[in-house]
């Protein structure tokens, strides 16, 4: 399969074409809404069915095989927020707040980016290590810290460890945290046991989420001319530099064709719910503008249309072509 047939097949996916639906539903300015106490309830319902299938493999996951990906994620959630904010400073010329707001976004990971990753690889046929989601869990929370504690370092004031609650307090990292803990403890039998909730239904769940999030980017996109040229070009380049980084770490850990993509994937996005909730507490006085329009309005689709099949060829090559 070439690289312009997985791109094909992922631009005409259910849930690319639904994040479309909802971008044209906003700029035409249809009636078309999605209940706020629905969108939570699909939200919850991704994040909770990710923890548990992740928990469960990793039950059955010997240890051996998990350290090595563990550890390339640990080094990716201290590079890549290091690695945007440095960029940000010095090529962008942002001030130290938006530099580490927007760092902390680009260090940390996107779950529904996750999500597209993992689903684009089981329509492309490949394999991927049952274990990543506890990956997820890893990535999403050391990278926000070290980005906050970079601008408390320069700034002085805020409050860290109140920032810091809010992220495993939050729903994100507490419903996949929680989630592998239930999976883990259960195992494959008790995920077996609500299957019929939480796995056969995933992919229609995530058609409508993405339909939701995709009139949440339509709605940033008007933001794009306040946040400049920079900007911009940092939403696309930092993902691809970031994404092949990742990928290349964990084809170095031993991860399959399609793990190390997924790796790379999860490095290359952009959070926009744990991160928001943190920087607004730590870094009230930052731009949501620049942060969230660059993270969901710039980043997000571009992972979900091109970047993925970017990635996928990444990991195909270093992998031998396999």
């Amino acid at each position: 399969m070439d690289t312009l047939e997985l791109l094909r097949i992922n631009l005409l996916s259910p849930a690319v074409l639904a994040f479309a639906l909802g971008i044209v539903a906003t700029l035409v300015k249809s009636d078309l809404k999605i209940p706020d106490a629905l969108y939570t309830t699909l939200s919850i319902y991704l994040l909770l069915s990710i923890g548990l299938k992740g928990g469960a493999a990793l039950a059955t996951t010997p240890f051996v095989e998990v350290w090595k990906p563990a550890l390339a994620t640990l080094a990716l959630s201290v590079i890549t927020p290091l690695l945007s904010y440095a960029v940000l400073r010095r090529l962008g010329r942002f001030d130290v707040v938006n530099a580490a707001a927007i760092a902390a976004h680009y260090g940390s990971v996107s779950a529904v980016t996750f999500i597209a990753a993992t689903t684009f690889m089981q329509a492309a046929k490949q394999p991927v290590e049952g274990f990543l989601p506890t990956l997820v869990a890893i990535l999403e929370v050391p990278a926000i810290v070290i980005a906050l504690l970079i601008a408390r370092r320069s700034l002085g004031g805020g409050s860290l460890a109140e920032a810091v609650r809010e992220i495993f307090a939050g729903k994100s990292v507490l419903l996949l945290v929680g989630g592998s803990v239930m999976g883990f403890l259960t195992g494959p039998e008790g995920l077996k046991q609500v299957a019929a909730v939480f796995v056969d239904p995933f992919r229609g769940v995530l058609v409508l989420f993405l339909l939701e999030l995709g009139m949440i980017a339509a709605k940033r996109l008007r933001d794009l001319r306040s946040v400049g040229g920079f900007l911009v070009g940092f939403g696309i380049v930092m993902p691809l530099i970031q994404g092949s980084l990742g990928v290349w770490l964990g084809s170095l850990a031993g991860m399959s064709v399609g793990g190390a993509m997924v790796l790379g994937t999860m490095a290359a996005s952009a959070s926009y719910i744990a991160a928001p909730a943190a920087v607004r507490i730590a870094l009230p006085q930052a731009n949501p503008s620049y942060y969230l329009t660059a993270s969901l309005g710039i980043t997000f689709p571009f992972n979900l249309t091109l970047g993925i099949p970017i990635y996928y060829a990444i990991s195909r090559w270093l992998h031998g072509g396999s």
